[in-house]
């Protein structure tokens, strides 16, 4: 972990394809000599020096986010989120810097161009709605191609089909006025998809939404992008919404991104005090993943070689068991050494028999708290895997028990190895009460 400064980290590339956005140095100074105040800001001022000058409301912001990513902003109120958003679209023009939008920089555009941008390239989700009371459901999913010039029939056909993917079959007919607010919230959606534009912004879309509803339509916005692909911008001050939601999160504070990063990343190595003390009531059970807590396999052996070779590679190794592997890492199963001993005195000559395809897996995005109810199960470690099957760590009982301990003494509850082990209902077998077991593949 660094110190405190509140230092911009540079965003990890996520793609080697163009950006779908990217920012670059950006700044919004709000008052009457934004030039003066953007100049000391990148002399070293702080916001506080400048404020004679105007209120600073983004300092130097960059990142890129790529076609088809979730990028979520969060940062608590002032911390300049909305204001960046604005730039993201165009309602504001940048006091310095730029905002790419593909290969049209908006902050130099003229109007006409960037009217044409904003109908064609991006399309945002308000946090209070923004319907036309006046207008129908159907007729507020399709305003946006109304604006474009999309005639009547075609226009209505892709409002319905928004309409119908946002599971608002049934109410075109239908006035805001008549619908609940998660069902408005479920038409701002409809509009922008409706719009079918690369990019789509989300400004507090869901903070006005009660609990229930809001983690419906958070699961309904993942779905969507499973199906769509969409570029999406996210902004939030919900921590639980951000680690959910985003590819990658921005975390603000007073204008400034003090950090870019998965959510992993952000738990697991804060920027600086400020981030950690905002992430410290995370359930990280439900953010890590396996493959944040696997290890290395102590051994593994080759599934198409011989059980003498096994056996031998087990007892230098002093491990009960070995996970057997073909050419490319395909985890194949379990081999135990008894077993190898045994078939190399009977002189067999393959393992392919001895393998027990019978072992517990989990994927490696895998959240630690979905770890339990399998290693419960398992009688040997967890065998972590890849989109391919392949072998690419394991997961011992002691390694969870570990990270929740660790979890709750950051949370200043005290809790020992044994009373974690006790509330997950974990309960080893006697290879594993003496090591035998759990050193078979750990």
């Amino acid at each position: 972990m660094t110190g405190d400064s509140s230092t911009t980290t540079t965003p990890a590339e996520t793609t080697a394809v163009t950006p779908a956005v990217s920012v670059r140095g950006v700044y919004k100074v709000f008052g009457p000599k934004p030039g003066e105040a953007v100049r000391r800001l990148e002399a070293g001022a702080s916001r506080d020096e400048v404020k004679s000058l105007g209120t600073a409301a983004v300092i130097d912001a960059t990142f890129d986010v790529a076609p088809g990513e979730i990028f979520v902003v969060m940062g608590l109120s002032g911390s300049g989120k909305s204001t960046l958003i604005r730039m993201l679209n165009g309602l504001w023009t940048p006091s310095a810097g730029d905002v790419l939008l593909g290969d049209a920089n908006l902050a130099t555009v003229d109007g006409k161009r960037l009217r044409e941008l904003r109908r064609s390239r991006v399309s945002m989700v308000f946090q209070h709605f923004a319907l036309l009371p006046h207008r129908t459901v159907l007729d507020n999913a399709a305003y946006p191609l109304e604006i474009q010039g999309v005639g009547k029939a075609e226009r209505q056909e892709k409002a319905q089909q928004a309409l119908d993917m946002v599971g608002l079959s049934g109410w075109q007919d239908s006035l805001p006025s008549q619908l609940s607010g998660g069902m408005r919230q479920r038409v701002g959606l409809a509009r922008a998809l409706a719009a079918d534009t690369d990019v789509l912004l989300m400004d507090e879309a869901f903070s006005a939404l009660d609990p229930l509803i809001r983690s419906e339509m958070q699961e309904q916005l993942l779905e969507l992008q499973e199906k769509l692909g969409k570029t999406i911008i996210f902004i939030t001050h919900d921590l639980n919404e951000a680690m959910h939601l985003g590819d990658r999160i921005a975390v603000m504070r007073d204008g400034r991104i003090v950090q870019i990063g998965t959510a992993e990343q952000i738990l697991s190595d804060p920027a600086n005090s400020y981030v950690e003390k905002f992430v410290a009531d995370v359930d990280r059970s439900r953010v890590l993943t396996a493959s944040s807590v696997m290890q290395r396999p102590r051994l593994t052996v080759p599934a198409g070689g011989g059980p003498r070779q096994a056996a031998r590679e087990m007892r230098e190794a002093e491990v009960s068991g070995a996970f057997a592997v073909d050419r490319r890492r395909v985890l194949k199963g379990l081999v135990r050494a008894d077993d190898a001993v045994r078939a190399t005195k009977e002189g067999v000559e393959k393992l392919e028999g001895l393998i027990d395809a019978d072992v517990t897996s989990v994927h490696q995005d895998t959240p630690i708290a979905e770890l339990f109810a399998p290693a419960a199960e398992s009688a040997v470690p967890l065998a972590v895997v890849d989109d391919e099957g392949r072998l690419v760590g394991v997961v011992p009982r002691v390694t969870l028990l570990e990270a929740m301990a660790g979890e709750a003494v950051e949370n200043g509850n005290v809790s020992t190895p044994e009373k974690t082990l006790q509330e997950a209902q974990l309960r080893p077998t006697d290879d594993e009460a003496t090591g035998t077991t759990e050193g078979a593949t750990a």
